[in-house]
């Protein structure tokens, strides 16, 4: 049994990661217009990424993973989403369990890092179904008549549920009213996934319904809630700005594509061929320095979170709090800027092909849907007050939140 007493350093350089993945990143490239178009959810290419040991980016070298730093696994994650937006979405809730797990200690630790090193992945189960009020949850863990514990609720935006091997469920114990995390597997017969998530984006994502009917879970994966790691609200939203900025360079990559191979051109534009219209390329420049501040967004708002995890291990609870809320406001900066930036570049991208872009057949459109939907999460407009509170008042970023009816 292992405890982690300091927090562990990359052991690969970035282009050593990146060799490994590029190939099977390009793979994913290739079918991802017509995986959208045609809702043909992307099984083959996660089961290929967590084979070659994706799942286990974050695990320690000593643990048999790769000990990527934050910052690193980020920026494989934007590189995954210029493939397809919609897998890196997916992993969202695995990376952000297999966190948790980092900065835990004992046996449950080396148990799990061991089955993400096996290729196990986990998905995410936490939003309750229909008018909830607001802090309520209504899923339930309680004794089974049978003996053991039971799981018994509905959830939507179950993003990644339908991949994975394991589900990371809110709930509260029924007798205490505790909250917890129940960690389910995914191969029984009381769990079911519906692919009924209808967003006009991120089609292909595994997002949907959960249903837990007398679903068996292990005393020991239920997980006191309050002891989960704790940027964790800026940890998945350092996922949603990984899948804008790769969105954001898929079409800036694409419509570079599109322009170079273009034969036709207007009487009154600048040269014999798209490709050498000044003006054109002006907006294929634009859409491609986007790209490159949305990256780099992502890196610095990944730094601030490596400084939070690395407080997880500094033993200074003071200090450790100040960390977190940093991270909190950079993803939170982050957000308020990357969502203008996102939507507007994949707009732009069809100021340079005039009607022949909005072809189904092209589907271009899908980078501007995928932006807007990521964008969707988590409304940037309560993030600016918040970064506007702390700036001017120091009120600290709120790291827990929850969505529901009102109050009656």
């Amino acid at each position: 049994m292992s405890t982690l007493t300091t927090s562990p350093v990359a052991a690969v350089d970035y282009a050593d990661l990146a060799a490994r993945f590029r190939p099977i990143f390009a793979r994913i490239a290739t079918g991802a217009s017509a995986r959208e178009q045609d809702h043909q959810l992307p099984y083959d290419q996660i089961r290929e990424l967590t084979a070659a040991g994706f799942g286990a980016l974050r695990v320690p070298v000593a643990d048999g993973g790769l000990g990527a730093s934050l910052p690193q696994l980020f920026r494989l994650l934007t590189e995954l989403a210029a493939a397809d937006s919609n897998i890196a979405q997916a992993l969202r809730g695995h990376f952000a369990f297999v966190e948790d797990r980092l900065v835990a200690s004992g046996a449950q630790r080396d148990a799990w890092l061991a089955r993400f090193v096996r290729g196990e992945i986990v998905g995410n189960s936490w939003t309750e179904v229909g008018t909830v009020t607001v802090g309520d949850v209504i899923t339930r863990v309680r004794p089974s008549p049978t003996g053991g514990l039971v799981v018994n609720g509905t959830k939507f935006y179950s993003t990644g549920s339908i991949f994975a091997d394991w589900i990371d469920t809110f709930a509260q114990v029924g007798d205490t009213g505790q909250n917890v995390i129940a960690v389910v597997n995914a191969h029984q017969s009381g769990v079911t996934h519906s692919d009924d998530w209808d967003g006009f984006g991120q089609r292909t994502t595994g997002s949907g319904t959960s249903t837990f009917v007398d679903a068996v879970v292990a005393e020991e994966n239920v997980i006191d809630f309050d002891t989960r790691f704790k940027y964790q609200t800026a940890f998945y939203q350092a996922v949603l700005l990984a899948v804008l900025a790769g969105t954001v360079r898929a079409a800036e990559l694409e419509i570079a594509a599109e322009v170079k191979a273009r034969t036709r051109i207007f009487s009154h534009g600048n040269a014999q061929s798209f490709a050498a219209d000044p003006q054109i390329l002006q907006v294929v420049g634009e859409v491609s320095a986007q790209a490159f501040a949305a990256e780099a967004i992502v890196e610095k708002a990944a730094w601030a979170l490596q400084g939070a995890y690395e407080g997880a291990f500094l033993g200074d609870s003071v200090e450790e709090e100040r960390l977190n809320d940093l991270a909190e406001l950079a993803t939170a900066q982050a957000q308020v800027v990357l969502v203008s930036l996102a939507t507007r570049a994949t707009s732009d991208i069809f100021d340079a092909l005039a009607a022949s872009g909005v072809s189904t057949s092209k589907n271009l459109d899908r980078h501007w849907r995928n932006a807007r939907t990521a964008a969707s999460h988590n409304p940037w407009v309560f993030k600016a007050r918040i970064v506007g509170d702390y700036a001017v008042n120091g009120t600290p970023p709120t790291r827990i939140w929850s969505i529901g009816a009102a109050p009656k």
